[in-house]
């Protein structure tokens, strides 16, 4: 008999069992090696023992809070961390995101769903490390930032200095939400992070110079009371 060929390691940091034993279950399928810890304090240790291929989180856990746990192992790794709550809890999933998740996904959530946007948040990871960050294309844009020239559709387009800012920030992340308070933080500075209006007015400048249809965006997409992502 052939042995099964694990393809990734997945950290599970969680305190209810019956999801550990619903992911065991479901991953298992995919030749995923579950790791699991209940407490967060056990999650870090197993993290910096065994470096998992990504990290699921639950943001409740009883003995230290979701973000300050996402902070910890975020400081020190580059794995992908996708974080899990509730679905009615906005502000866990903005304090995630900004804490460094990459992704977040509230229960209940599905078995696919949850393989399918870790095999995305990998994905990034990979071609983070391996494409120059000095060239950026998805679909009809062009950016080339060392020598800022940003082409769509071929044609050469003129951005201000903010909104080549809010470009280059977003293609940091590209593929990943990045929230409000984090876009006005790294483009207009930290005292700032409280004046969403300019992010709302610059990036409909945006759109409007790099979206075919910017009434119907395909590159520079809305994450509803979170924030913006950029194409993939």
């Amino acid at each position: 008999m052939q042995t099964a060929v694990t393809t990734a390691t997945l950290l599970v940091i969680e305190s209810d069992p019956g999801v550990i034993r619903l992911l065991k279950a479901g991953l298992g399928r995919e030749n995923i090696r579950i790791l699991d810890a209940s407490t967060a304090s056990a999650g870090v240790e197993l993290a910096v023992r065994r470096h998992p291929d990504a990290i699921l989180i639950n943001m409740g856990l009883p003995d230290m809070d979701g973000v300050q746990l996402l902070q910890t192992i975020r400081s020190w790794t580059e794995a992908p961390i996708l974080a899990i709550g509730q679905h009615e809890s906005e502000e866990t999933r903005i304090a995630a995101l900004d804490a460094g998740a990459d992704d977040f996904v509230a229960k209940p959530f599905s078995i696919a769903e949850l393989w399918a946007r870790i095999r995305a948040a990998m994905r990034r990871i990979s071609s983070r490390a391996v494409v120059a960050p000095a060239v950026f294309e998805v679909g009809d844009l062009y950016v080339d930032v060392g020598s800022r020239h940003v082409r769509v559709r071929g044609n050469k387009i003129h951005l201000t200095p903010i909104e080549f800012k809010l470009l280059t920030t977003l293609m940091r992340h590209h593929g990943k939400v990045v929230t409000h308070r984090q876009l006005l933080s790294e483009v207009w500075g930290k005292e700032y992070t409280d004046e969403p209006q300019y992010l709302r007015v610059y990036v409909g400048y945006l759109r409007k110079k790099i979206e075919q249809n910017p009434g119907e965006p395909a590159l520079l997409l809305t994450e509803p009371r979170v924030g913006y992502r950029l194409a993939s």
